[in-house]
């Protein structure tokens, strides 16, 4: 791509550039205001790839969009639209007695949401939203649950499918009806069940997500859905040792044998159990999960907000961290220098082109291998 055709690109996708001087060989300043620089290959890799953040909610910490839509102005627009990321899968984790009709409210309040911005913001639920959803110029949002209590019966999966949800985390880090999560003591697997809601699931298309379920009830829903199924965010236990949330070689094998696809995070506990931590360490899982299972099973799922964990107001940080039991290892930053800002996708493709993934490759794993593997689930 000429450097004329480039700047077009970049200026008709929507970025805030005044002019993106070329800088030093080929590198561009994309962003007015940031010092950032992004060579001429990882800019045309990203625009020209559908990229599916498989785990990043809107806003981790407190904000008024969901409850009073018109606060969400054009200017936040924008910074999601200049981020290159094409789906947003927002999924929370919701628990309790209370989780059936939390889950309704809240699928409610996205739908309103989306409704509400349709001019900038559209659901994604289908292949041929998947198809159509770069070319329409709007960000895609993709409706999970990061937790499956909200289903009561197998009939409830109807419900929450015909309100938009498409993915669904079988557990959270607790034990629910289904089966075990990442942080409980003991994990027993999938009941009788999980495994009707995991065959209602697949009868619908609805995906089947283990992300933060435990080893056990992990390997079982590879086994017992007819379908992939998908850890949208985690990471390589065995560069990670013991960390409960991170997966193991087995069920990195099992996921690649399902036909699924791994989302990889930059959460910095989950990537490194030391210091220092870097994006370089966060590669590391990348090539871990490609070497056992090949690219084709690899993707993205950063499990941030454009802004990171660590921009939080304290007293909310503080918060988030109390929600969870000692084994998650919290240091003093929980985001990685690089992955923790809005163009997090460009820092990650300079990685993989320093890596030697072909570009091909870096397209499959910015998103066109969800984009596959959602496809085929949602084809009933």
């Amino acid at each position: 791509m000429q450097r004329r055709q480039l700047l077009k690109a970049v200026a008709s996708a929507g970025f805030g550039v005044a002019c993106a001087p070329m800088v030093n060989r080929g590198r561009f300043r994309l962003f007015a205001g940031s010092p950032i620089e992004y060579s001429a290959k990882a800019i045309e890799l990203v625009q020209r790839s559908i990229v599916i953040d498989m785990l990043s909610p809107f806003k981790i910490s407190s904000s008024p969009w969901l409850t009073n839509p018109d606060t969400f102005k054009q200017a936040d627009f924008q910074r999601f639209k200049d981020s290159s990321i094409n789906v947003f899968h927002i999924a929370v984790g919701m628990g309790g007695p209370e989780a059936h009709m939390q889950t309704l409210r809240y699928v409610a309040s996205w739908n309103s949401f989306i409704a509400n911005h349709d001019q900038w913001l559209m659901r994604v639920d289908s292949a041929d939203d998947l198809n159509r959803v770069k070319a329409s110029g709007k960000v895609g949002v993709l409706i999970g649950v990061q937790n499956s209590e909200h289903f009561r019966t197998p009939a409830d999966v109807d419900l929450f499918y015909s309100l938009g949800q498409r993915v669904s985390q079988l557990t959270y880090n607790t034990r629910n009806l289904i089966g075990n999560g990442a942080t409980e003591r003991r994990d027993d697997g999938i009941s009788d069940f999980g495994a009707a809601i995991i065959e209602r699931m697949n009868k619908l298309g609805m995906a089947v997500d283990v992300s933060h379920c435990g080893d056990r009830t992990t390997l079982d829903a590879f086994d017992i859905s007819k379908k992939p199924a998908l850890i949208t965010h985690s990471n390589c236990r065995a560069l990670a040792p013991g960390h409960p949330r991170c997966k193991s070689d087995e069920a990195i094998k099992k996921m690649g044998a399902s036909g699924g696809v791994m989302g990889i995070t930059g959460v910095r506990m989950f990537v490194k159990n030391d210091e220092p931590t870097t994006i370089e360490h966060c590669l590391d899982h990348f090539d871990h999960v490609k070497k056992l299972v090949g690219v084709e099973h690899l993707g993205v799922g950063s499990d941030v907000d454009l802004d990171g964990y660590d921009d939080m107001p304290e007293a909310e940080n503080k918060r988030l961290r109390a929600g969870y039991k000692g084994s998650y290892g919290f240091r003093e930053k929980i985001d990685i220098e690089g992955l923790d800002h809005p163009k997090r996708m460009f820092d990650l493709t300079e990685g993989l082109i320093r890596r030697k993934y072909t570009d091909r490759e870096i397209e499959l794993v910015l998103g066109g291998n969800f984009k596959r593997v959602l496809s085929q689930i949602w084809s009933t």
